[in-house]
């Protein structure tokens, strides 16, 4: 029967049994890990070991000195040469020689007190492998460190130094103690296991008992460290079926809380899955409601007297009136929706760098007028609020009468306050900045150099980028009416100012002005072409225009008890403009009052230098009324404004030729509803100040495009 304690049959033993006389049959018997081949292979092999370390032993016993010590400056730093058959196994002993640690000199000196150097022969048997010495591992031990890591294990570190310190304090054995630890190896001072603390040597294995986790005692950090960087990846492709469902089963039931708590509920509101489907009901009763009382279903205000519904023109022919809106409705107001034809806007009037803003709280009705207010009351960082009110796209007028019956605010003799009664072509919306570039105030229809940037004049007469709806786009471009310019000239019924007359007395004024582009040289109209009715009140302004505009005014002085404050009745009065735009017989008359102030004719806007024929305007028309301030309109005496001021407007009446009645913003000859619809960016985005800011192209011409 084979003997179980594999250190019965290690080589070393069987080899010793051999020298002491015993057989070979029984010294292969003992083995049963090798074959009889292997057998005698293995024992010149450690014979050849055994004549090597002899060889080592030899070369010691040089250095040792007569009276017995050994000559340590002959041995220090060599290395102690093993050849036992683990001397390349990897083991944290063979690492540590092979990194040429400072523990060498303590090898070498637990190797002289293992062999015994006091009365021990030099027989090669002495140098049995024992757990005594750190860099002879035990042949059979259950955990030895025979891996191809190169790191070693703090654990099996710790283990040596303490075995060399064990060493150096027992000094030099006995022979007898020599002799016993040749005998029976493991009884001998035993050393720890560098993974749990037991003796090493008391685990002998047989090759039946290797365990599965015999790896986790010998640690790899550096594939340690691997695994721990990619653990996800590395557990991912090693999962096995069990964790594989587990995880399909978190995927799945995270997708299903995805679609019942996400997806169905979207779905659900925004109706797919119920789809609408109209419904037809059957009326129950045939009873007809009216009209709301609120709504006009006539453009002439009832409240109209009778005897304002004709006008005689200049001419002599009698227009009937065709608008007429009286303010005598208490407490409308007129945000956007809000009224029929009127619409206060909500913006700051950039394009005049004025210092309000317009705000639609402060426009509403009271006392059989329109008010507009302005206070100091701080709106959008700005220190005033005002008001403007704009019939644009709502009510537009294509040539007749406007008239405006209005009280002026503050004091008459008193400069900075800036009311306005005026018209614009619909194709420009007042205070949208991108919808009057290339429009404003051009009425134009030639082809030349008038529609080009500048005028294409390098004196800098004009800033104006060019008529972009000019008579000359190329085929296909954006155009309302192509072939036909067009623009948005401004025509002023009043725009109130002060000025200081002879002696320096202010007093006010009225600007009654035709706006038009492109420019006379020097800004000069052929004034032989301008009549004045009366020139102790009227003349013609000494400002003509500038770079941005060309301006046709004519400047009447006003009666100071027509304002809010002063002396006298603060009455309204009437301001009024009546225009034809016939290419010939047209012209512009100012109205104050019943009187005539001046009128311009349609040759004063004949061809000059390198433009052609200025028209007056044919474009649908319409009104705006607004009370600004703005130090580019005049100077402001600011302890002279008395805040609050208002502007009120008792009524807005709009008188046409009963032979051709146009009261709409989208006439056949000159719409614009269509060209609007297609660029609402420009016209109901005040923060867009150029056309192309607002998104859109500028059209090609044949001038300056060649196409």
């Amino acid at each position: 029967m084979s003997h179980r304690d594999l250190t019965y049959n290690s080589p070393m033993t069987r080899n010793r049994r051999n020298m002491e006389g015993g057989s070979s049959e029984e010294s292969s018997a003992a083995n049963p890990f090798i074959s009889q081949g292997d057998e005698s292979s293995s024992l010149v092999s450690n014979q050849q070991s055994y004549s090597g370390q002899s060889d080592d032993y030899n070369q010691m016993q040089n250095h040792i000195k007569p009276d017995g010590t050994r000559d340590e400056t002959q041995t220090y730093g060599q290395r102690f040469s093993y050849n036992e058959p683990y001397a390349h196994n990897g083991t944290d002993s063979n690492f540590l020689s092979k990194q040429g640690s400072s523990d060498d000199t303590q090898g070498l000196l637990s190797s002289r007190h293992a062999m015994g150097f006091n009365g021990v022969s030099d027989s090669p048997y002495a140098r049995t492998p024992s757990p005594n010495n750190i860099h002879i591992p035990p042949e059979y031990d259950r955990y030895p460190s025979m891996t191809r890591s190169r790191v070693v294990s703090s654990t099996s570190i710790s283990s040596q130094l303490k075995n060399d310190q064990y060493e150096k304090s027992t000094g030099q054995d006995s022979e007898e103690k020599i002799l016993s630890k040749l005998a029976n190896p493991f009884s001998t001072y035993t050393d720890l296991s560098p993974f749990g603390g037991y003796p090493a040597s008391s685990f002998p294995l047989h090759i039946d008992e290797k365990e599965p986790d015999d790896y986790l005692h010998n640690p790899d950090p550096i594939a340690d460290a691997s695994y721990d960087k990619n653990r996800f990846w590395y557990d991912l492709k090693n999962m096995d079926r069990r964790s594989c469902g587990g995880f399909l089963g978190f995927i799945f039931l995270l997708v299903a809380a995805v679609v019942v708590f996400v997806l169905v509920p979207v779905l659900t509101y925004s109706g797919v899955t119920t789809p609408y489907h109209p419904k037809t009901y059957q009326l129950l009763t045939g009873y007809s409601y009216p009209i709301l009382s609120a709504i006009r279903t006539d453009l002439v205000d009832p409240d109209t007297p009778a005897d304002a519904m004709k006008f005689k023109s200049t001419k002599g022919e009698t227009w009937k009136l065709v608008f007429s809106d009286e303010f005598n409705a208490e407490g409308r107001t007129f945000y956007k929706g809000d009224d029929q034809f009127f619409e206060a806007v909500d913006l700051h009037y950039g394009s005049t760098q004025d210092l309000e803003w317009y705000d639609p709280d402060a426009v509403s009705t009271a006392n059989g007028s329109m008010n507009i207010h302005m206070d100091a009351y701080k709106n959008h960082d700005l220190f005033y609020r005002s008001g403007m009110v704009q019939s644009w796209n709502k009510m537009c007028f294509s040539q007749g009468k406007v008239e405006f019956s209005a009280r002026l605010p503050n004091y008459g003799n008193k400069h900075g306050l800036w009311p306005g009664l005026w018209t614009l072509g619909n194709l420009g919306r007042p205070g949208f900045m991108a919808s009057t570039e290339g429009v404003w105030p051009y009425s134009y229809e030639s082809c030349d150099a008038g529609i080009t940037p500048n005028q294409s004049s390098p004196d800098g007469i004009s800033y104006l980028p060019g008529q972009k709806l000019n008579s000359c786009t190329c085929k296909g471009e954006d155009h309302p009416t192509p072939g036909v310019g067009r623009g948005a000239p401004e025509i002023d019924a009043i725009e109130g100012t002060v000025a200081d007359i002879k002696g320096g007395t202010p007093i006010g004024v009225a600007s009654q002005s035709l706006q038009i582009a492109p420019y006379d040289i020097w800004y000069m109209p052929d004034y032989n072409f301008i009549e004045i009715y009366n020139a102790s009140v009227t003349s013609m302004n000494t400002w003509t225009g500038g770079p941005l505009q060309q301006g046709i005014s004519g400047a009447t002085t006003l009666n100071l008890t027509w304002y809010e404050f002063g002396e006298g009745s603060h009455n309204f009065q009437r301001y009024g403009v009546e225009f034809l735009s016939d290419n010939d017989k047209g012209y512009c008359t100012w109205y104050i009052g019943e009187e005539k102030t001046y009128t311009l004719h349609a040759y004063a806007l004949a061809p000059n230098g390198n433009v052609g024929w200025r028209r007056i305007s044919k474009e649908p028309m319409s009104v705006i009324m607004n009370l600004g301030l703005s130090n580019s309109w005049d100077y402001i005496d600011w302890p002279s404004i008395n805040f609050p001021v208002e502007l009120r407007v008792d009524y807005v009446r709009v008188y046409q030729p009963s032979d051709n009645v146009s009261i709409t913003c989208d006439p056949t000859d000159y719409p614009t509803y269509q060209y609007i619809e297609s660029h609402l960016d420009a016209y109901e985005n005040p923060n867009a100040t150029s056309w192309t800011d607002a998104g859109y192209k500028w059209p090609k011409n044949k001038l300056m495009n060649k196409c």
